[in-house]
């Protein structure tokens, strides 16, 4: 996924279509001079429904569409004829797409399944026509309903990227290095600072034909839950992560420190994040010999830990069992 392309948040205005007109018609043939109404009812307007697509990852094809307007509904005709109904449109969208009004940014729903189906903008119904309005007193109304308007407003669509494990850590740590080497995934890898500009997903092959989904989430800094590095862009991902796995290098000076900054920067950002699984992986454990790793071991956090090399393989096995371990409770 390049930088460019992936887009997560985007800002759409939508207009549903409004509800056409009853009809006010007067029956009228040639040997029936009082034939009363028969108006039919105007046809509902438009809705605007987001799709979940299971082969989408990005907004990124409603950059350059911000206006979405539906169909009108069709007015009422003679012989007691309903209007045709406006027509849909349909908005397909990444699992994981949060939808929120955009003006109060209140949380509307969430798209969570491929083909699933929810309306954000509801089309106007349609008026009803005369006939509905005959009564004993009042044989020959001479009116109808209006059709209702259609929703109109401004929506945030924001994505949150579902995965099974999501990858914490600072920038150069090591999660892209760790996702090529257990996935197929091929995130941009060099030694400098947020080389990961996006998240990226990778399937994980596990024993027995198994699997699960992995996510290299750009990295974290202290300050990041106000804004500082790349800042809360993307810890909204970590939200849908099963399990947190918090990678952090061998060469730090300071592991647990390291390590209680990634979870505080979490807890400011949403407290809720604490509750999550976490499972601490210490990478290019290939720098370590036997005796520095027991060393290390003396001062590191209370959560399962492993330590690991992408460049070698050690511990990569280990780590896997572990993730499966944590993701179905065995």
């Amino acid at each position: 996924m390049s930088g460019s392309n992936f887009v997560d948040y985007i800002k759409i205005f939508c207009r549903a279509g409004n509800g056409g007109a009853g009809s006010a018609h007067l029956r009228r043939e040639k040997f029936v001079p009082k034939g009363g109404p028969d108006g039919g009812d105007g046809g509902r307007g438009g809705n605007i429904i987001l799709r979940g697509n299971d082969q989408m990852w990005t907004l990124l094809h409603l950059r350059y569409q911000r206006h979405i307007f539906a169909g009108n509904g069709v007015g009422g005709g003679s012989q007691q004829s309903s209007g045709a109904e406006g027509k849909d449109v349909f908005i397909e969208v990444p699992l994981g797409t949060v939808a929120r009004n955009g003006e109060t940014e209140e949380f509307i729903f969430e798209i969570t399944a491929h083909g699933e189906e929810k309306i954000l903008a509801q089309g106007g119904r349609g008026g009803q026509g005369n006939v509905h309005f005959k009564s004993s007193t009042n044989q020959t109304p001479r009116y109808a309903q209006p059709g209702e308007k259609g929703v109109e407003n401004w929506y945030v669509l924001e994505l949150k990227i579902l995965a099974d494990v999501g990858l914490v850590g600072f920038p150069n740590a090591g999660k892209s290095t760790l996702l090529s080497v257990v996935s197929a995934a091929k995130p941009k890898i060099a030694d400098y600072a947020f080389t990961t500009l996006s998240p990226n997903l990778g399937i994980v092959a596990y024993r027995d034909n198994k699997s699960f989904v992995m996510a290299d989430i750009p990295g974290i800094i202290e300050g990041a839950h106000e804004g500082k590095g790349l800042g809360i862009r993307f810890l909204r991902h970590i939200e849908r992560n099963s399990v947190l796995l918090f990678v952090i290098p061998a060469d730090t000076k300071d592991i647990r420190k390291e390590y209680e900054i990634l979870v505080n920067e979490l807890k400011m950002y949403n407290p809720e994040l604490l509750d999550k699984k976490r499972i601490l992986a210490i990478s290019k454990s290939d720098l370590l010999d036997e005796e520095l790793m027991n060393e290390t071991r003396k001062d590191l956090p209370d959560v399962q830990r492993v330590f690991i090399s992408s460049i070698t393989g050690l511990g990569l096995t280990t780590l896997k069992d572990m993730l499966w371990k944590v993701l179905t409770n065995d």
